[in-house]
């Protein structure tokens, strides 16, 4: 079948009616515009009351969100940012979720007018990875110390649904013995940005033990989304795109994640879209996103609306709708990208993010090439801000206070879906989360950390031990003695041991 034919066939207009209510979607523009109106020049203690309620980690209506959205008072806009990482640390403690993005494809079927990726983009090279490359690409990345992966594919029948599943397992299968002769090291979570499929194809990837899937919305508002993407495209499907997270539901996988390409359209407009996105996910299935992410659009090659929009978010708005995103979805994780500049990155974590990447490579083939962004430009999808390498990420973190986690024990422990999220809300999740956060924290330090980095890294973990042995949640549930025989049995070379 060619890729015009395939295009034609992929949408099932049944997997979109069965979550329309009364014939209509979730995303109503009038009534967001109708709320972020009605919710200007807020008062101080309406602010206030919203704040306690974010603090005891329940999702905000979208009247309270856009009324957040409404603060310009700089006293308000301090404590709202202060509140927004006492949530973060409520939920998630002091600890960061390292992961690597891993480009499998760049051939695409679509026309969005925004991505290096598009169809009519003559400047791309195209290519999608053998099984082999993937293998390389998987040892490369593992090779850095990471042990998270989030693979991203192109629409196209090329890099369709098996080709993702068995790239899924071939990830899974690639081990390599870590420098220090420890053991082996692995990815343990692959994670997958790709395009909506249908409920079928969502089967075969939690077959494989897909991680969290990821689709971006890129735009909530109708009419900008439909001039974006050509009408006579896949993603020229509004819905078939805005449902996509809810089929993922439906087959099996329970940890889903949402986003919006900022830039594309008015900020606000945005936040208030990812919120209603979150609320439908819970009202039909119990349960909202994973994650939440908020790429802001970057320069793409051959892209002139990447660099032109009239909607590009400012480094300050940004800073905002970061804010209001971890107050308003508090229990959901927020991920930041090496799209930033260095420096915003880091603040950007300080305002309540809870993943991001390093020793990130876009193109197609770099990581066991050992390209470099400026080397092979007409194979990326966008222009990185930061290109720190992992151990000067973690190096920068431990200076600040805060530990590199990369656990996955939740997810291979069961606590996953509407179990995570109870968890996550009484702030038990995150208890768990840092004992394996300081394992996983003993496992790099002994096998990947520069000098430099063990020499930080080593005063954060007595530090953070210390403050585990004084906590009454681990006496009274009496996980210390696992967790000293575990951290003893790593330091001693023993490895993907977890609570």
């Amino acid at each position: 079948m060619n890729a015009k034919d395939w295009a034609a066939a992929v949408i099932k207009q049944d997997e979109i009616d069965k979550y329309l209510v009364g014939g209509k979607d979730f995303i109503d523009e009038g009534k967001i515009y109708e709320e972020l109106e009605k919710q200007k020049n807020p008062d101080k203690q309406q602010v206030r009351d919203i704040l306690q309620k974010s603090l005891d980690i329940k999702i905000l209506t979208p009247a309270e969100t856009a009324l957040l959205l409404n603060v310009e008072d700089p006293e308000l806009l301090q404590e709202m940012r202060e509140t927004a990482l006492q949530v973060k640390r409520k939920v998630y403690d002091n600890r960061i979720v390292f992961f690597a993005p891993l480009y499998l494809s760049n051939v695409c079927v679509n026309s969005c007018k925004y991505c290096g990726f598009r169809a009519e983009n003559k400047e791309e090279k195209r290519h999608v990875l053998s099984m082999d490359e993937v293998r390389a690409e998987t040892a490369a990345v593992i090779d850095e110390g990471h042990k998270r992966m989030i693979a991203v594919y192109g629409e196209h029948p090329l890099s369709g649904a098996d080709y993702i599943a068995d790239s899924i397992s071939t990830i899974y299968s690639v081990k390599r013995t870590t420098p220090t002769g420890n053991g082996f090291n692995n990815i343990r979570r692959v994670n997958v940005n790709a395009a909506p499929m249908e409920i079928a194809d969502l089967k075969k990837l939690w077959r494989v033990g897909i991680g969290t899937y990821q689709v971006f919305q890129e735009t909530y508002n109708h009419e900008r989304y439909a001039e974006l993407h050509p009408a006579n495209t896949v993603k020229g499907n509004y819905r078939w795109r805005l449902y996509a997270l809810h089929r993922a539901m439906d087959a099996g996988i329970d940890d889903v994640a949402m986003g919006a390409l900022f830039g594309l359209y008015d900020w606000k407009f945005e936040v208030m879209g990812l919120l209603y996105h979150a609320l439908d996910l819970e009202r039909q299935f119990g349960i909202g996103p994973h994650t939440v992410s908020f790429p802001r659009m970057q320069p793409a090659p051959g892209s002139f609306l990447s660099e032109h929009s009239p909607y590009l978010v400012s480094d300050e708005a940004t800073r905002r709708l970061v804010t209001v995103l971890r107050l308003a979805i508090p229990y959901s994780g927020l991920i930041v990208t090496c799209r930033e500049e260095a420096g915003l990155k880091r603040e950007l974590i300080h305002l309540g993010c809870t993943q991001t990447d390093a020793s990130s490579k876009l193109g197609i083939g770099a990581y066991s090439q050992k390209l470099k962004q400026e080397d092979n430009p007409d194979k990326v999808q966008f222009m990185l801000g930061d290109q720190h390498s992992l151990d000067e990420e973690v190096k920068l973190l431990a200076e600040d206070g805060m530990i590199t986690s990369f656990c996955t024990a939740g997810y291979r422990c069961g606590r996953t879906g509407d179990k995570i999220m109870n968890l996550l809300e009484k702030g038990v999740e995150g208890k768990f989360c840092k004992l394996n956060a300081v394992l996983t924290f003993r496992e790099y330090l002994n096998d990947y950390a520069s000098p430099e980095t063990r020499a930080v890294g080593e005063k954060l973990i007595e530090q953070e031990l210390r403050e585990i042995e004084n906590t009454p949640f681990f006496t009274d549930k009496k996980l210390l003695p696992t967790f000293r025989s575990y951290y003893e049995r790593i330091a001693r070379g023993e490895r993907d041991l977890y609570m």
